[in-house]
């Protein structure tokens, strides 16, 4: 999602856009520590608003000046960074265009088209137009441009509008400058004569569905749709005109909670409405019912991405980042551990354009961060104390070597989410990208020297022209392990062998199947031998955590990673977690009936482990549900798939009303006489499930509505099958809140 890397974000987005808007059901106090007011306003309640594809934006405004590049007169964002927007110079200076998250639905070549000459004291209208695959641009009532896309974005009841800022991920200088008179959103796509009969401050037929107009002295939607306005920075209203900066001054309107990219400053620390609002922001999150509780959760706000990153274990904590996003654009949030499971939080060092990159020992023994800078490249940065708080990014920076046209690796958007290492007294770094790069070094600072592709070969099963990002590598028993992302598989990973500066992968594999909602690993190796992971767990789709509930960001239970004997990864829960088990329940031979059901007495809730051991002989699928409702309205189902030779996990009808409606499938085959051994962690919205010495895990978000889901229940179809043990415990939270 990084601005810098539309090839990146174009693959990201083009992922998420298939994903289902969720309307927003009912307004939620608005997040106090986002407002540039003293006390948040109360939320209005926003009428009903259907989704919205073809539709017109149009724009009364006086830029300050022709330089500026890449603020937004208008934009239309749906709370998952897909947009459509009214920008100014982004690509071309002084050129009006359709702005769109990854581009993808914004036209490149605009060197032809006419470059605005108005100044400060002109207004010129500026229109775009968007029906079907077609949009068209107009100025002042005259066609301006036009251009075909493949894909039209849609927008529903979560959707927001910003003034002055490209949208809300974008970094510090995608901020227009200049003045906004009027401008309004139109739910259908209008045509050159009712855009030429358009006025300024004037109210038009067909009604817009959205319309600020500034001679009111408001900088509120007069028509309602997006009822809760604030402004950013050093927005204001005067004389009829909303007048950005172009520094931080932005306007956003929403018709739930008014989301933000970060705002001014907080009040001083001891202020009483600092807090305040930090125990109304607290008892938001203790009162949501599917914030989870022992799964590490961003402290607040929501993170977009919130790419774990940095990990490593240094002076006997763990220490894992993530990125966060802010007016300083994305940063790394720290937090340390010595359990796993209880974190202590630092403060930001790592801020100002920070993507995805990992940590290690360097020559002189410390941290370093390899990532990637936005707007700059792959870089470098070195602890300069050991609570890892401070941090010097290097003069040297970037890393990435300089190259030519005709290099395999030359190109703006040729890599990004790096990952270095020491081997011996050379320093490298995997720059990841459709065909990942590997570089070297020997000095930190010196220089930086391509030694080619990654990958010697590909693998069984994937394309060796497989996006890597967010990577990865270390040796694991006597092999190799590539362990990634792409955008269009997923979490996964490679086992091989590295020799002669190159990667041989030999196997592959994923670690999500129906969609992406395992995404972006880090791992790192702990003072005991383990190697242990974390990925980011999407709430999305579906869910509307973002827009409802001020809050997202949520990582998997740390993995440890190992080799069985026979070669093949084994992904277990760390000890630590037992810790966090109270209220122990067992049950021994159980027998469920063929067809059947058998309810867990005494075993129950949303916050639980369930440790269980199965005999199936003729079963087609055994298993047990959770979260159940007594009426059984609302389930979630976990289970093997004989027939199938996979380990399920099936939403269908894990809630009533938002989440996901699928099944997560991870192939898993067990031997002859081979009993099911599963391992169930339920927290709240996430389901992770073990199985069998974690040959296999899956996971999923689920979002059950009633309070009483919380029922367990076997079950066994096409054949009965025996429950030789149960264990159950109540799961301890170990967030704060």
């Amino acid at each position: 999602m990084t601005r810098i890397h539309p090839l990146r974000g174009m693959l990201l987005l083009g992922m998420l856009v298939v994903l289902l808007i969720v309307p927003v059901l009912a307004a939620q106090p608005a997040q106090p520590a986002a407002t540039a007011q003293a006390k948040p306003a109360p939320v209005k309640k926003a009428p009903p608003m259907t989704m919205i594809r073809d539709k017109t934006l149009v724009a009364w405004v006086a830029p300050a000046n022709l330089t500026q590049k890449g603020g937004s007169a208008l934009t239309i964002e749906d709370g998952e960074d897909h947009f459509d927007a009214i920008v100014f110079g982004e690509l071309h200076p002084a050129r009006w265009m359709a702005g769109s998250d990854g581009f993808g639905r914004t036209h490149r070549d605009q060197k032809d088209w006419p470059a605005e000459t108005a100044d400060e004291k002109t207004v010129v209208q500026i229109a775009m137009v968007y029906k079907g695959n077609q949009i068209t641009v107009y100025r002042d009532g005259k066609l301006y441009s036009e251009h075909r896309i493949d894909q039209p974005q849609t927008f529903g009841g979560g959707s927001f509008a910003v003034l002055g800022l490209r949208h809300l991920a974008a970094g510090n200088d995608q901020w227009f400058a200049g003045a906004v008179l009027d401008a309004r959103i139109y739910n259908l796509p209008l045509s050159a004569e009712q855009i030429a009969a358009l006025k300024c401050n004037q109210p038009s037929d067909p009604r817009p569905l959205a319309w600020w107009n500034f001679a009111t002295g408001k900088a509120d939607d007069v028509i309602g749709t997006f009822p809760n306005s604030k402004l950013y920075g050093a927005a204001k209203v005067v004389d009829s005109r909303l007048i950005l900066d172009g520094k931080g001054s932005y306007l956003v309107s929403a018709r739930g909670q008014v989301p933000s990219q970060g705002g001014p400053a907080a009040p001083p620390a001891g202020s009483g409405d600092l807090v305040a609002d930090a125990r109304a922001v607290r008892d938001q999150l203790l009162a949501d019912p599917h914030r989870p509780g022992y799964h590490f959760v961003t402290p607040e706000g929501i993170c977009m991405p919130f790419d774990s990153n940095g990990a490593i274990f240094w002076k006997g904590r763990y220490h894992l980042f993530y990125i966060f996003q802010d007016r300083r654009g994305h940063n790394w949030g720290h937090v340390s551990s010595i359990d796993l499971f209880h974190w202590r939080h630092h403060p930001t060092g790592l801020v100002a354009g920070m993507f995805s990159g990992n940590c290690f020992i360097n020559k002189d023994g410390r941290p370093t961060m390899c990532y990637h800078q936005v707007g700059q490249g792959n870089a470098m940065a070195v602890a300069l104390d050991d609570d890892l708080n401070e941090w010097k990014k290097l003069d040297s920076n970037p890393i990435t070597p300089k190259t030519k046209p005709g290099d395999p690796h030359h190109g703006e958007y040729s890599s990004w989410d790096p990952y270095g290492w020491l081997e011996g007294d050379t320093y490298y770094a995997i720059f990841g990208g459709q065909r990942p790069g590997l570089v070297k070094a020997d000095k930190l600072e010196g220089e930086w020297k391509y030694v080619g592709d990654l990958l010697a070969n590909t693998a069984p099963g994937v394309s060796i022209n497989e996006d890597v990002s967010c990577a990865d590598f270390f040796k694991i028993g006597n092999k190799h392990m590539l362990l990634c992302i792409s955008h269009g598989l997923g979490c996964r990973y490679y086992l091989g062998q590295w020799k002669n500066e190159q990667f041989h992968p030999a196997f592959h594999e994923k670690m999500s199947w129906v969609d992406h909602s395992f995404f972006a690993p880090e791992s790192l190796l702990d003072d005991k031998g383990r190697r242990i992971m974390w990925s980011w767990l999407m709430d999305m789709p579906g869910f509307k955590t973002k827009t409802d509930h001020g809050w997202s960001g949520t990582m998997s239970l740390p993995r440890v990673l190992s080799l069985g004997e026979d070669g093949v990864l084994r992904m277990n829960p760390p000890r630590e977690i037992e810790r966090l088990r109270y209220n122990e329940k067992n049950k021994a031979d159980l027998t469920v009936p063929a067809d059947g059901e058998l309810p867990v007495e005494g075993v129950a809730g949303n916050s639980i482990e369930l440790n269980l051991t199965i005999r199936a002989k003729d079963a087609r699928q055994f298993g047990v549900k959770v979260c159940c409702s007594p009426d059984s309205q609302e389930q979630t189902l976990v289970y093997y798939d004989a027939s199938d030779k996979k380990l399920k996990i099936d939403t269908s009808k894990s809630s009533l009303a938002g989440g996901t409606k699928t099944v997560e499938a991870g192939p898993l085959e067990l031997k002859a006489d081979e009993p099911l051994q599963l391992r169930v962690f339920v927290d709240k919205s996430v389901v992770e499930v073990f199985a069998n010495g974690g040959r296999q895990v899956v996971m999923r978000r689920i979002y059950p509505s009633r309070p009483d889901s919380v029922g367990v229940v076997l079950f066994s179809n096409s054949g009965p099958s025996g429950v030789v043990t149960l264990q159950a415990w109540d799961m301890m939270p170990s967030n704060p809140f």
